[in-house]
């Protein structure tokens, strides 16, 4: 028990910190339909690190995390100014495909041109959880802690376009505007994470935990509950599984969530049975 503590707080503590404002933010993505945006940003911070290598940056500088932060800046006017209304011709989820690829490949070009460029992309992709330092979870606390206030003073807006866009229209806010703060706000979160974490857990941890407490309510104090609930149970699993069998921290986490998330169906299937027999 003392090797599991020695080895795995850590990680647990970084995934407790990720869960509680990613599975937030995860019901914001889920609202608006734009599922894939997070993979987007976080592909752009990538390329955002991986450009650094360029100019011969350390990956876990503070000067590479300006370059993410720079390019994360690009892909939240992107993703603002392409806003459509009902949809439209063209769906934004169009456009967050075609930056999430462009930016993969762009990343790969530029890895391509550095030495251990191709390492650093796995590090990216994988993240590194099992191996966080405590420095690293305290810079990632306090900026979490500065982003949370951040959503808790936008709080109210944010919701309204997100969960009823039509009385954020009718009130005439500028929708493009406001979205720009909340992808911005959003993509600063994700530029801190995917280091850390890696693309698809971060992925994990904003979706799963939002699409598991959308099956139960639509409700925004039950959602958060619900989905931090979810992110916690999913991660410490994953923890504990990746420990017991030697296996690969990250992929296990991501797995983890998946089976969180079929019990949830299976649970949810069950009420509605019971409901229907009542």
């Amino acid at each position: 028990m003392s090797d599991f503590l020695e080895i795995m707080f850590r990680p647990f503590v970084a995934c407790m910190i990720l869960v509680a404002i990613h599975s937030y933010l995860g019901l914001h993505v889920i609202a608006r339909e734009v599922i894939f945006v997070d993979l987007a940003l976080a592909q752009m911070a990538a390329l955002g690190t991986t450009t650094s290598l360029l100019f011969g940056v350390a990956r876990t500088s503070p000067a590479a995390q300006l370059f993410a932060i720079g390019a994360v800046i690009l892909g939240a006017a992107i993703f603002a100014a392409t806003r459509t209304k009902d949809h439209g011709r063209v769906p934004q989820e169009a456009i967050i495909g075609i930056v999430f690829v462009v930016a993969s490949a762009a990343a790969i070009l530029i890895a391509n041109q550095v030495p251990n460029g191709g390492e650093a992309i796995r590090e990216i992709l994988e993240g590194t959880i099992l191996w966080v330092t405590w420095p690293v979870i305290v810079k990632l606390a306090a900026a979490y802690v500065v982003l949370g206030a951040y959503f808790l003073v936008m709080r109210k807006r944010f919701e309204l376009i997100s969960f009823e866009p039509q009385a954020a229209e009718a009130k005439g806010w500028r929708m493009r505007w406001w979205d720009f703060w909340f992808y911005l706000g959003f993509g600063l979160v994700i530029t801190f994470s995917v280091p850390i974490a890696g693309v698809p857990l971060v992925f994990s941890f904003l979706v799963v935990p939002a699409v598991t407490a959308f099956m139960f309510t639509s409700r925004p104090a039950p959602l958060t509950i619900i989905a931090w609930t979810t992110g916690a149970v999913a991660s410490t699993g994953g923890l504990a599984l990746s420990y017991w069998n030697d296996w690969p921290t990250g992929p296990v986490i991501v797995c983890t969530f998946g089976l969180v998330l079929l019990g949830a169906a299976v649970v949810k299937r069950l009420l509605a049975r019971e409901t229907a027999a009542a």
